[in-house]
């Protein structure tokens, strides 16, 4: 299944764990607590160089200045153990200036649930990970090392050395979870909205999609097919007039612009929820996109079975996005979409050798794409250099149906 937190490579083979980057990931993010116990070490230095008023002083100044950046460094650090980004919750001042900007931060929640995490983090939280990760190491190493203590005969520890040897994925597996543990409960603090977020961001989507779909069908059963009969009385009616007469040329001119009309319905009804998509699936709906596309395509997506409905939609107004952008504004001469199913993740690819410098933080079309991929538990990432070229990559959660 896609790996993004280090709790989910926990549930991956044993091997498979033990082998990915994950637990040294979670050493890692746990070793960064070393930034506040050496902080706290330093107060304790303070005070019994300086007096307590001296250290009552500095951990005031220590706690200003961590409120305002620890929030900050744990959303940096929780990238090693957590891949899923977490947005900045603190509001930009609405001018320049370090009043406005103490006045606006000292307003916020956001500043205080900072200001409380920092002091559990000084007071607890550090020590607890360098605990855990000194027990980790040290007990494991103490017991591999009993064959060689000068007071004991090796054959007499080689059974510790043993269980030492068998302690260090047990070892793996206790850091691994501690650090994914620490990571939801930093998560929760300094960002506790996020769940509500996205939860409301797929009502939206599930809203809307029902909307279109009823939408087309309205279109589909209503004008259509009236359109449809039509352009049929216009062809009969043009059969019943004298040829090359005014009133044939007339009626045959109306009869051609109807069939016009009828053809650009069809595409938008095909925009808006394309049958083909809920008849044959996704690897013949992107078949269809590749082939009204300007831009020559090379298709390669291979599919056991049909998905489920919203992960299939999500990926057809992926492809069908960057097809778009592709013939609007990239240049490119030739593209390429990519499809598997892969440990239980649906991996969609689409290259072009265009212009690149496509950039969803710019407010185009990839910003809300990559919030329908986020709806569906997904991640999208672009790579789009200057000069090119563009990889629009996406990465979904997906169980075969069948």
């Amino acid at each position: 299944m896609l790996t993004r937190t280090v709790m989910s490579a926990m549930t991956r083979r044993p091997l498979a764990f033990l082998c990915s980057s994950w637990p040294w990931r979670a050493l890692a993010y746990l070793l960064c607590s070393a930034v506040y116990a050496v902080t706290v070490c330093l107060l304790i230095y303070t005070g019994y160089v300086f007096g307590a008023g001296a250290a009552f002083a500095a951990a005031l100044l220590v706690l200003i200045v961590f409120s305002l950046s620890a929030a900050a460094f744990e959303r940096l650090r929780m990238r090693l153990v957590d891949r899923m980004p977490v947005d900045d919750p603190h509001v930009r001042p609405p001018k320049a200036g370090l009043r406005a900007w103490f006045v606006t931060r000292a307003r916020e929640q956001a500043t205080w649930r900072d200001l409380g995490f920092t002091v559990v983090a000084l007071s607890v939280l550090c020590w607890m990970d360098i605990g855990l990760v000194s027990s980790a190491f040290w007990l494991p190493a103490l017991l591999m090392s009993a064959p060689f203590q000068p007071s004991m005969h090796w054959a007499d520890g080689l059974p510790l050395a043993i269980g030492g040897v068998l302690l260090v994925p047990l070892s793996a597996y206790m850091l691994a979870a501690w650090a994914g543990t620490r990571a939801m409960i930093t998560r929760a603090v300094i960002a506790p909205g996020e769940a509500e977020i996205i939860r409301s961001r797929a009502r939206l989507v599930d809203a809307f999609e029902a909307e279109r779909r009823r939408i087309e069908r309205d279109l589909h059963d209503g004008a259509q097919q009236r359109l449809v009969s039509l352009s049929m009385k216009l062809g009969l009616a043009r059969l019943d007039l004298p040829p090359g007469s005014p009133a044939e040329a007339q009626v045959a001119e109306a009869h051609e612009e109807a069939k016009r009309v009828l053809a650009e319905l069809r595409e938008l009804i095909r925009g808006i929820h394309p049958q083909v998509l809920t008849d044959r699936g996704l690897g013949a709906a992107v078949e269809d996109v590749a082939g009204r596309s300007p831009v020559p395509v090379d298709v390669d997506v291979s599919l056991p079975g049909r998905l489920p409905a919203p992960i299939e939609t999500a990926a057809y107004y992926v492809v069908s996005e960057a097809m778009a952008n592709i013939a609007k504004h990239s240049g490119a001469r030739h593209s390429f979409v990519y499809g598997r199913l892969h440990e239980g993740a649906l991996i969609l690819e689409v290259r072009d050798d265009g212009v690149g410098g496509a950039d969803p933080a710019a407010g185009s079309g990839l910003a809300g794409l990559a919030d329908r991929v986020a709806v569906t538990d997904g991640v999208m990432t672009v790579s789009s250099p200057r000069g090119g070229p563009t990889l629009l990559r996406v990465e979904i959660p997906c169980p075969v149906s069948g």
